[in-house]
């Protein structure tokens, strides 16, 4: 039987074989031990799986309201349904993201109609378009972000992706795009058509007067790549400012190194396995409430 462990959920979560992080030299395999990182949990039974990823999805929005990336009404994320995976889960419109539970969540089909709801069957519009676009154009993709977080939306109207200056930028390195249209809120068919196809095969994209956009094949994941692309966000506006003010410019990483470190920062479950405090953290100072 293959290692395993509970995860905050009380369902049992493989351990990865490796023990050790990706791009690690296999040479220093034997000289570094830890415990095994967690894997996303496996499911025999696809009714479970869909418990758990409404739960997941419930927690999620709770971590958004907890860092602020909701605005009113706007925002969603949604879930692939795992049994009938051409529908997807999303908040039900107007629903505050903190307060929302798992069976609050509502299920949306390929043509807009809900087919499952709790109690309240509203279905944001800009979120059917967007989301069902890029469900249908990524079959790899199980989860997207969109909110109008604060420094996301202020990089945004600079109308450029990103420089490549920390770290955890790298995670974007050559996997995030610029969409330059707005055309308002988007109500239309073709332009979540247009997203998804700028989106491309990417993790992320900024869209332009508009705010941020991450996609993952898990939940976890796009949750995490929203987090980390709203705060790198917030680090250039910062580094910007503050090299314009010495009359200088930020020191840019380069290619090679960008390229080196996006293969530990910027894989889908180096996104998985970084939202996982996250979700830790909500689980404990909710006790579990958004499961309900």
């Amino acid at each position: 039987m293959a290692p395993h462990a509970e995860d905050t959920n009380g369902v049992t979560r493989e351990l990865a074989t490796e023990v050790h992080e990706p791009g690690l030299s296999k040479d220093l395999v034997e000289a570094v031990k830890h415990d095994a990182p967690v894997k996303p949990p496996k499911f025999h039974n696809k009714y479970e799986e869909r418990v758990y990823l409404k739960e997941r999805l419930a927690a999620a929005f709770r971590i958004f309201g907890k860092f602020g990336f909701d605005e009113g009404v706007a925002g969603h994320i949604t879930v692939r349904d795992p049994i009938e995976r051409d529908t997807f889960w999303v908040n039900p419109f107007g629903v505050a993201f903190s307060l929302i539970k798992a069976s609050d969540l509502i299920r949306v089909d390929e043509g807009g109609k809900i087919v499952d709801h709790g109690p309240v069957k509203r279905l944001n519009t800009a979120a059917f378009m967007i989301h069902s676009a890029i469900h249908k154009a990524r079959p790899d993709v199980n989860a997207a972000c969109h909110s109008h977080s604060i420094y996301g939306r202020s990089f945004c109207a600079l109308g450029r992706k990103l420089d490549i200056i920390t770290q955890d930028s790298c995670a974007f390195y050559d996997d995030h795009v610029l969409y330059e249209n707005f055309n308002g809120i988007v109500l239309s068919e073709v332009e979540g058509q247009q997203i998804a196809q700028v989106l491309g095969k990417g993790k992320a994209a900024l869209l332009q007067n508009h705010g941020l956009l991450t996609v993952g094949e898990t939940v976890e994941a796009a949750v995490f790549w929203f987090v980390s692309l709203e705060k790198c966000c917030h680090a250039q506006l910062m580094a910007d400012a503050a090299a314009s003010g010495r009359g200088g410019e930020t020191k840019k990483i380069g290619h090679e190194e960008a390229a080196y470190t996006y293969k530990t920062v910027g894989t889908p479950y180096a996104g998985y396995f970084s939202a996982v405090p996250l979700f830790d953290v909500i689980h404990h100072e909710t006790k579990g409430e958004y499961r309900g």
